[in-house]
């Protein structure tokens, strides 16, 4: 047995967004994502209502893996959705890269909410320590800041920001 103290990363920022919890939460799921988030396109959903639920199981492509690599795809299960508690949280795993849990929690703020986004890496490999070296604190806040930019421009246009 191989144990190990885990190469990992924490990152965590709070969004301020431009609607409720209500209107948000359902915006955090797999197949409504593609709405408000250009390029975003998964390659399979496995969910009973079509949307994103507990045990909800989905595939992206990895936009790291060559042609022909057997780590093409990035695997997401989702652990847990509550809707009254505004938490959505999802396991994420890119073989030979990372392990990862989100963690996305609304609380209504103003006239909308704020949403407090959390990724967990653990690395998997080289692959993953070189991953886990660049997903600092800048680089997060950027792809926080992207994120958020992209989605108040959805909720108060309709329109996705290409």
């Amino acid at each position: 047995m191989d144990i190990r103290r885990p190469n990992r990363v924490t990152r965590s920022y709070t969004q301020r967004l431009d609607a409720p919890p209500s209107r948000v939460l359902p915006l955090l799921c797999p197949v409504r994502e593609a709405e408000w988030l250009a390029g975003w396109d998964p390659v399979r959903v496995l969910s009973e209502s079509g949307r994103v639920e507990p045990d909800c199981v989905f595939e992206t492509a990895s936009p790291r893996a060559a042609a022909g690599d057997a780590r093409k795809h990035t695997l997401w299960y989702v652990t847990r959705v509550d809707a009254e508690a505004g938490h959505v949280e999802m396991i994420r795993i890119a073989p030979g890269v990372t392990a990862c849990r989100l963690t996305i929690r609304l609380a209504a703020a103003d006239a909308g909410c704020e949403a407090t986004v959390s990724y967990v890496h653990t690395s998997l490999g080289p692959d993953g320590d070189a991953f886990v070296a660049a997903f600092t604190e800048d680089h997060y806040r950027s792809f926080m800041q992207d994120w958020e930019r992209r989605l108040n421009h959805y909720l108060t246009t309709g329109r996705c920001l290409t």
